[in-house]
């Protein structure tokens, strides 16, 4: 079963060794750190837009999310929805503390950036050792990741960082405690969340190899479906600052579809091998 795993040490040429490989993976890598690196660059040039327009705008009870929750409401005669969103002071303790986080933010939009590129020579490196009819099934695998990926940090910075980020800013243990809340600290939150949503959008194409490698199938998932809904009602519950039914499933919904997307995924793939 492992033999997906190991046809990635395999190669047209009979004579090819294992450093072989390491030398063209590195040349892959190479690669994708040039092009992280221009647009890291290009991103570092751009601070205050980068900052200003997309880094800082969910501490603004004026971003977009806080508005459409709003509506809603406004919508639904429901005046939960119009929350008011915690107002972010941040402030800065360390000397290099901006120029820091600065580096920090120009790197992470350049991985983000340049994702479809480190899959294609990613997906370059691996190429070789697939068969024909593998070639066939993986066919748009790019494009499936990529938009995944992307999709997962919309989705990440668009809700689950403003109400996440806000849940946390207005928690408090007293009154008479204050928050000062760091740049490096609403930094590390805002990318983590982001970052995370978009490799848990990556389910099914997860899903899709490890039941390519019989380490998943579609009876295991299907069978523990009602504790995936339990854990992702639970991380919902957590994110969603006003606890109502309807915040809940705006946030678990979507996660709840790439599980049941991935049973359908692991499914197919069990189909396309009997088929064999």
């Amino acid at each position: 079963m492992f033999r997906f795993l190991f046809g990635l040490f395999k190669t047209k040429e009979q004579d090819s060794t294992f450093w072989t490989h390491i030398d063209e993976l590195r040349k892959y890598l190479f690669r994708s750190i040039i092009v992280i690196l221009v647009f890291a660059i290009i991103a570092f040039l751009y601070k205050d837009f980068i900052f200003n327009t997309i880094i800082l705008l969910p501490s603004d009870t004026k971003f977009i999310t806080y508005r459409a929750f709003c509506k809603i409401g406004t919508l639904l005669n429901f005046d939960g929805f119009c929350f008011q969103p915690y107002r972010l002071d941040l402030i800065n303790t360390e000397i290099g503390g901006q120029f820091r986080y600065h580096l920090l933010i120009s790197t992470i939009a350049g991985i983000i950036i340049a994702f479809p590129y480190i899959v294609w020579q990613l997906w370059l490196f691996i190429k070789p050792a697939l068969s024909e009819k593998e070639l066939k099934s993986s066919r748009g695998i790019i494009i499936y990741i990529s938009t995944l990926f992307i999709f997962g940090i919309l989705f990440g910075y668009f809700l689950i960082c403003p109400l996440t980020i806000n849940f946390l800013a207005t928690y408090e243990l007293s009154a008479n405690i204050k928050n000062l809340i760091s740049i490096g600290s609403y930094i590390s939150i805002l990318s983590i969340l982001t970052l995370s949503m978009g490799l848990v959008f990556e389910l099914p194409v997860l899903i899709y190899f490890l039941t390519k490698i019989g380490l998943l199938s579609s009876l295991f998932l299907r069978k523990h479906r009602k504790h995936a809904i339990v854990i992702i009602a639970i991380l919902a519950a957590f994110i969603t600052p006003s606890g109502d039914a309807f915040s809940m499933l705006l946030v678990g919904f979507p996660i709840w579809m790439l599980f049941e997307i991935s049973i359908f995924v692991s499914r197919k793939v069990e189909r396309n091998r009997k088929e064999i």
